[in-house]
């Protein structure tokens, strides 16, 4: 504080006190108006457009995150804030630069992993082959110490894991703590929900909640409003539980009065099964629950059951494309974050009698390549009939990669498959690279649409 000449200390005359203020006050009034203008004439010129109620754009940036949250990859999961001084001068991170910034988290988070966390990122698995109990029904420190020896990509849960709601939301609310706790990632909690004859909450009295239906049954209303519905309905309930994803819906087309899929699929046309299947995938999104579209390339036409052992269709290439990937395609347009390839042998396609679960021309070539698929493709479960009679218990994660499979769904031996993948690496005959281009799709998942 100044002092004078005598080393007393100063004090203004109320007088200028008064005046001090008045010029502070003035000055600040001034500033306030100068702003003001500025920002009218921004947005006069179109600069700062003024966000309305009704303006997406300017919803979408309010909103926040949540888990199982299907909004697309390229949007932002977070803003940063304004280095200091920048203020209000900062632009929302658009699309191509959120895409950026989700692109530089997931190559972040895959150099930090080791090759056997990012082998295990590929199986998705029944709670019961990684902690060795008969049933599991809630989750402790067996769950905990089974994700830290094995931290795969997801769990799976069927109709004897699900007692009733508080137990089921417990159980999954633990064990997607631990799966973030293990390796900072979320866990795919995962559960086969259809309607109809394909369901393990509706219909289970221990939940309290109506089994919707089977979709042939909602493929004959014709209206995709009504699967729409069901399909946010179904996802509403799954993500209050806590799943994050549901292998539904079935994109099959049920072609063959002697095929399995009659109840469960929309219909038997191309064009009555395409737009059920596009309104059910943004149904399950606006749920906030990741779908996947099954069973590709299309078993509705089949004869048998995968589960039994291999199904076969003498159909050609382009008579797939002219009905059976047509939903399939519906679903890859609605942004599909899964699609699900089946165990189907095409020989007329493929050239052997190779299930599509384990066939390059049909999961490379055609999904991926032909399609434009850039999603998850995952495959049916690979403990079933079709799966193990082709192929021993060590090979049934190596061959579907080799295929250009991204997650292995439910190998009849975990531990094995795991192994075999490891082994492959260090043989030669998978490479670290390819791993890493399923890996970072997983993640991309991951980190853009359930962070």
């Amino acid at each position: 504080m100044p002092s004078n000449a005598s080393g007393s200390h100063f004090r203004p005359s109320s007088r200028n006190r008064h005046r001090r203020t008045a010029i502070a006050v003035s000055v600040l009034v001034l500033a306030v108006a100068a702003v003001a203008v500025g920002v009218w004439f921004a947005v006069s010129r179109g600069a700062v457009p003024a966000p309305t109620p009704d303006d997406p754009t300017s919803q979408e940036q309010t909103q926040s995150p949540t888990g199982g949250s299907d909004e697309p990859t390229s949007q932002p999961t977070g803003e940063e804030s304004p280095e200091e001084g920048q203020g209000g001068e900062s632009e929302p991170a658009g699309p191509e630069q959120a895409g950026d910034e989700l692109s530089a988290k997931v190559a972040e988070k895959l150099a930090s992993m080791t090759l056997e966390e990012k082998v295990a990122q590929l199986f998705i698995v029944q709670p019961e082959d990684i902690t060795g109990v008969g049933q599991v029904t809630a989750a402790g420190d067996a769950t905990r110490q089974a994700l830290e020896e094995n931290p795969v990509g997801g769990l799976v849960y069927f109709a004897s894991n699900l007692i009733d709601t508080d137990q089921t939301r417990e159980m999954l609310s633990n064990t997607l703590q631990y799966g973030y706790e293990v390796n900072d990632l979320p866990l795919f909690l995962c559960v086969d929900e259809e309607g109809g004859t394909v369901s393990r909450v509706g219909g289970n009295p221990g939940f309290g909640v109506d089994n919707v239906g089977n979709m042939s049954e909602v493929g004959a209303t014709g209206d995709t409003d009504k699967a729409y519905e069901v399909a946010k309905h179904i996802g509403t309930y799954l993500d209050y539980l806590g799943f994050n994803v549901d292998f539904a819906p079935d994109a099959d087309i049920a072609n063959n009065p002697n095929g399995t899929m009659g109840l469960r699929s929309f219909g038997s046309t191309a064009d009555a099964v395409s737009p059920m299947v596009a309104a059910q995938v943004r149904g399950f999104a606006d749920a906030g629950v990741l779908c996947s579209a099954k069973h590709f390339p299309g078993i509705g036409g089949a004869a048998g059951d995968s589960h039994d052992g291999r199904i076969y269709s003498e159909k050609t290439l382009d008579e797939i494309r002219a009905e059976e990937l047509k939903p399939f395609e519906a679903a890859i347009g609605e942004d599909v974050p899964f699609v699900m390839v089946g165990h189907l042998s095409l020989p007329n396609v493929t050239g052997d009698n190779d299930p599509a679960s384990m066939s390059s021309e049909i999961v490379t070539d055609v999904l991926r390549n032909e399609l434009g698929y850039a999603g998850i493709i995952i495959t049916d479960s690979m403990g079933m009939g079709a799966a193990t009679d082709s192929l021993p218990a060590e090979r049934l994660g190596v061959e579907p990669l080799k295929a250009g499979v991204d997650m292995v769904l439910m190998p009849a031996d975990y531990q094995a498959a795991y192994q075999g993948v490891l082994d492959a690496i260090a043989s030669g005959e998978l490479t670290e690279q390819r791993i890493d281009e399923s890996v970072t799709r997983i993640l991309t998942v991951k980190l853009g649409r359930m962070a």
